[in-house]
């Protein structure tokens, strides 16, 4: 048998728009899971969501922001700065937004493998939303 591993470099361009409003440079996934970089401009907020099937695991690479998550009874907004991992379990509602003099830049992985646009579900979320999804 032979395996099938990839290689790749960080696209200099987005590769698509996420539905919360974010910009993703698609990266590479094997059958459990996929990883991709995401980044919202300075001053920018995105739509709240919640996946449908997908979990995620966040660790934020560069710049500053906030995450509002909410799962049941528990909710809390979170500061986002290089170095900070978090866990998007499924069933959470979350919402982020970059700071206002700098963008927010995020690697992510999605398990399963994220599976289309109809995969988020746009919530209401604590701030107003300054990018379409």
């Amino acid at each position: 048998m032979t395996i099938d591993f990839q290689t790749m470099t960080l696209p200099t361009h987005p590769t698509i728009a996420a539905p919360d409003g974010s910009d993703v440079r698609v990266l590479l996934g094997l059958g459990a899971g996929g990883m991709a970089h995401f980044e919202l401009a300075a001053g920018q907020t995105a739509r709240a969501v919640v996946h449908r099937t997908v979990e995620e695991i966040w660790y934020v690479i560069a710049g500053r922001g906030q995450i509002w998550r909410r799962a049941g009874e528990r909710e809390e907004v979170t500061e986002l700065q290089a170095g900070v991992c978090l866990t998007i379990p499924l069933g959470t509602h979350f919402q982020f937004r970059a700071a206002a003099d700098r963008s927010v830049s995020v690697v992510a992985i999605t398990m399963p493998p994220w599976p289309g646009p109809d995969e988020a579900v746009w919530m209401p979320g604590p701030w107003a939303p300054s990018v379409s999804g």
